[in-house]
């Protein structure tokens, strides 16, 4: 990859989603209106509940589901577990978590696995691969992410966080039953497999779904705590696991798992580099866990995301 194509990418992709990402940060500064959390609150409402499910329902309608493409959310896996094990060590295990309590070392850990593969990896695959590249983001999302926080995640919220998180543990069905983008995915898989397309319904959540990225980029400035965005050990030690180590890990992983790497497996290296996701930032509300540590986590690893996909993108090609 020469400057050429760092360049592009830093135009078509970096430029617009920091954009979003700005647009967000500075918006209640202007607009007093609605303060800034009940405008995030509401968002996110409107991006789970028709955004998000609208687009996955058009890929998954609209993807053959093949070894090749379920290679994705394998290795993607693969690394999150392994980044799991590791920051236990570290957070639990090593002078890096003295003095922290439990909220914070599990808002950190959760953090530290889950990334946003979706709404900053498909901007990101499409550029590299093109827009069939953002089936690899869906079905990681479906088949990886979702299954795991909603599980892993939760017990690592429950039983490793703040005694009174121990308490707040629904069954995990009920979790899963409650979200709405698992069943558009479900429902556009089914179609899919029947061999039934009905194209202006899927034209028509295509359409509805390219509002999700804009929307959630805008989210997601603001959710950063931009003004306490200071350089914390702890934080910085957590996001280089999450944006350096763990995609080092996949890439590993495939070339242990696979003789050639082709696309899917490199389009699992890029996904497991994404900053925290957002839902981490959720988890920890949910859980009585430490908001703030998940909202740095989200802000530092967004920030220095932008440093590292440039070296990542350069060692890929």
């Amino acid at each position: 990859m020469n400057l050429n194509h760092l360049s592009k990418l830093a135009i078509e992709v970096m430029m617009p989603i920091s954009i979003l990402v700005g647009a967000g940060a500075i918006w209640p500064v202007y607009f007093r209106e609605i303060s800034g959390k009940t405008l995030r609150i509401q968002l996110n409402r409107l991006v789970l509940n028709l955004f998000y499910p609208a687009i996955l329902f058009s890929i998954a309608a609209t993807t053959p589901i093949t070894p090749e493409l379920l290679s994705v959310p394998l290795l993607v896996g693969i690394g999150t577990l392994l980044s799991g094990a590791v920051l236990y060590i570290l957070l639990y295990r090593s002078p890096l978590g003295n003095g922290m309590n439990n909220g914070t070392r599990a808002a950190l850990t959760v953090s530290g696995m889950f990334g946003n593969t979706f709404f900053v990896g498909v901007p990101v695959l499409v550029y590299f691969y093109g827009g069939e590249a953002s089936r690899y983001a869906a079905f990681n999302d479906m088949l990886m992410t979702m299954p795991i926080m909603w599980s892993l995640g939760v017990w690592i919220c429950t039983k490793l966080g703040p005694p009174e998180s121990a308490r707040l543990h629904p069954p995990i069905w009920r979790l899963m039953m409650g979200i709405p983008p698992i069943w558009a995915f479900i429902a556009g898989a089914l179609m899919q497999m029947s061999g039934f397309v009905f194209e202006p319904l899927i034209h028509a959540a295509r359409l509805i779904g390219q509002a999700t990225i804009p929307v959630t980029m805008f989210v997601l400035g603001l959710s950063i705590p931009w003004r306490n965005l200071k350089p914390r050990m702890a934080i910085l030690g957590v996001a280089a696991v999450k944006i350096g180590l763990m995609p080092l890990m996949v890439a590993v992983a495939a070339s242990l798992l696979y003789v050639h790497t082709t696309e899917p497996q490199q389009a699992a290296v890029i996904e497991a580099g994404m900053p925290t996701m957002m839902s981490a930032l959720i988890l920890s509300d949910r859980f009585h866990l430490d908001t703030e540590a998940a909202a740095l986590m989200i802000g530092w690893t967004t920030v220095l995301y932008w440093f590292a996909l440039p070296v990542t993108a350069w060692l890929m090609h």
